[in-house]
């Protein structure tokens, strides 16, 4: 779900190249953390727990988890709704004792939450019937050495919409390939329209995986290693900087890519968004639509792909409740089946993390939302491994900044980046 930017659907950061990238930031942390130090005490003989949240831009989100955590019949639950910089302040706050007994961030823990012993082991919350249910590449992103860390709350999703009157009239087909999109997006693109939108950035803070995954490559190995010193890597990267400087590529939109807006406002024919923007869009065109995958680089490179993400549900190992919290979390996340379709279903459009309950999911059954969890299924890819930490993701992020902005050779730039992750992978290994 999107977080409040003053569009409603801009905050989603946990989508974007870095996946948490704020998460490095450990600044003083205010004194509003939605928990009374005395907070470990019962009140009516139940224990008290924070929850924290972050700002949703979907309408009735906050009076919906508001609404969850005052069912609950096992402790007494405040919410905490964050506006502004959230990570950052989640971050801090692990460091202290007035942080939250549970609470939600991007994509699950960073690793550096994990090696700092920041978090609580949730693996016992799932039996092996119920772990089988959740999206695997979600909770292999939120595990670390055989321990789950996190529970996924709803996956979101990022994907290509094109309209599909632009593309008939111009006698462009659905594009397959990055080349092929390359070409369509020139093609579209007049005097009144352009032919592509991937963020006013150009690209770089949400295609840095997906030029990747099209490659055939990764972030890392298998065996966590560096994924891409690799020639793909470079073509695919430069592909991104023909992108930027052909003409055809929406740049100045009044939203970003988060929003449809500028899809809906006919300013471009194809936009890399979020699952998230669909309602809008259909209501805007109806069936006028489609969707893809980001395309494979090439007939024989690579594959398609989109990028998965899901906010996880964690326990802070300062916790002065934490069996209460993991109790809470069990409760919420795993045993409340219909409040998990409400969250995914009713304050927007998701995909419940869970399989069962995303083929009960009555709007993702048809249509456009229907090719979309087909895609997560067959090409979906968890945003970033756990093992890549926040300087790795900045690392990578003012590289692919160089490389599509200025023009800088991605060879070059890879190497960069691999001394970067290099380091890290030797420092977090120790």
């Amino acid at each position: 779900m999107s977080g409040a930017d003053g569009n409603g659907f801009g905050r989603r950061r946990f989508l974007a190249v870095g996946g948490g990238l704020a998460a490095m930031a450990v600044a003083g942390c205010g004194s509003n953390t939605g928990r009374d130090t005395g907070s470990s005490g019962a009140s009516g003989g139940k224990p008290e727990l924070s929850q924290w949240y972050h700002q949703y831009g979907e309408a009735g989100t906050q009076q919906a988890v508001q609404r969850y955590a005052k069912e609950y019949p096992d402790a007494t639950v405040t919410v905490q709704w964050s506006p502004g910089d959230y990570d950052k302040k989640t971050a801090a706050a692990l460091l202290t004792d007035n942080g939250p007994d549970v609470f939600e961030y991007g994509n699950g823990p960073t690793i550096d939450m994990i090696k700092g012993g920041q978090l609580v082991d949730l693996t016992d919350l799932l039996d092996a019937t119920t772990k089988a249910d959740f999206t695997p590449s979600l909770l292999s992103r939120m595990t670390y050495q055989g321990k789950l860390y996190a529970i996924p709350q709803v996956t979101d999703m990022q994907l290509l919409v094109y309209r599909k009157s632009l593309l008939s009239s111009a006698g462009v087909q659905p594009p397959q390939t990055v080349d092929e999109l390359l070409a369509a997006a020139k093609k579209l693109t007049t005097d009144k329209i352009k032919g592509l939108f991937v963020g006013n950035d150009g690209g770089v803070g949400i295609l840095g995986g997906p030029a990747l995954w099209s490659a055939g490559l990764d972030y890392l190995t298998e065996e966590n290693q560096f994924g891409f010193d690799d020639p793909a890597a470079v073509e695919s990267l430069w592909r991104l900087r023909e992108l930027f400087i052909s003409k055809s590529l929406l740049l100045g939109a009044p939203t970003d890519w988060s929003d449809p807006s500028a899809f809906i406002q006919g300013l471009t024919a194809m936009q890399f968004t979020g699952l998230w923007t669909l309602p809008a869009i259909q209501k805007a065109f109806g069936d006028d639509f489609g969707v893809l995958p980001w395309p494979k680089l090439n007939a024989t490179t690579g594959a398609p792909s989109v990028p998965v993400g899901a906010y996880g549900s964690m326990v802070s190992a300062k916790s002065k409740n934490v069996d209460a919290a993991k109790k809470f979390v069990k409760w919420l996340w795993v045993d409340q089946e219909d409040l998990q379709l409400d969250f995914a279903q009713s304050y927007g459009f998701h995909i419940p993390a869970r399989k069962s309950l995303a083929e009960k999911a009555d709007k993702l059954k048809s249509g456009p939302a229907a090719d979309a969890v087909k895609f997560v299924n067959e090409n979906g890819r968890a945003q970033t491994p756990v093992l890549w930490s926040p300087k790795s993701g900045t690392a990578y992020s003012d590289a692919l900044n160089r490389i599509i902005r200025s023009g800088s050779d991605p060879a070059t730039e890879i190497k960069a980046v691999k001394a970067v992750v290099e380091a890290e992978l030797k420092r977090i290994a120790g």
